[in-house]
């Protein structure tokens, strides 16, 4: 099975919320568990993106894009009903991808994450929560793809603070995995900031 490399020098236009519903919906009607969410998906790219001393354009697509899906059964293709679905999923997946790496580089605070927001309840039932656990999860699964590369970003104070926020909503043992709508709203507020200031070290080292 052949996949296309990312080429960040692309002319891709941006994908609109309507593909990104529509790319929502075709993740999650593929026959398989491990396909991501928007929301994770969107968290995903940007851990690739943000990957420490590694270029993306340069690691073959079979290495992540699969992940996107859950992985390729056997016998190929799978888990897709045709190689146009195929195309379209990984077309509309490069497009969003791109859109991030230009939104960081080229107007970095116009750039806004996808994020779920849930009803507060009881008292707060009039309050809506930002709530980045997904997004999080999906963060940490492109850490894992390159563990030594992001082992000193945790361990260092400075990028470690900034990770916090991620590590604890985005963990199954994290510091928030069970923690109350208000505190997880407040960690989810964080992480665009600190996205930000990761992404200027990145390209600042």
């Amino acid at each position: 099975m052949e996949y296309p490399h990312y080429n960040p020098a692309s002319d891709n236009r941006p994908v609109s919320d309507e593909e990104l519903e529509d790319l929502d919906e075709l993740l999650a009607a593929l026959p398989t568990d491990g396909a991501l969410n928007i929301e994770a998906l969107d968290g995903y790219l940007a851990g690739l993106l943000m990957t420490p001393g590694r270029n993306l354009a340069d690691v073959p697509g079979a290495a992540w894009l699969p992940v996107v899906w859950g992985g390729d059964g056997e016998p190929e293709p799978a888990p897709f009903t045709s190689g146009k679905q195929r195309k379209k999923v990984m077309m509309l997946v490069l497009r969003h991808l791109h859109s991030i790496d230009w939104a960081w580089t080229n107007r970095p605070q116009a750039w806004e994450p996808i994020f779920s927001v849930a009803d507060g309840e009881g008292e707060d039932e009039d309050l809506e929560f930002a709530d980045a656990e997904d997004w999080a999860a999906g963060f940490l699964m492109a850490v894992d793809l390159a563990p030594e590369a992001w082992a000193p970003w945790f361990e260092n104070g400075e990028t470690a603070e900034l990770l916090a926020p991620i590590a604890a909503l985005g963990s199954p043992d994290g510091a928030l995995a069970e923690g109350s709508m208000a505190a997880r709203d407040e960690a989810t507020r964080k992480i665009p900031d600190a996205m930000l200031a990761l992404w200027a070290l990145r390209k600042g080292a």
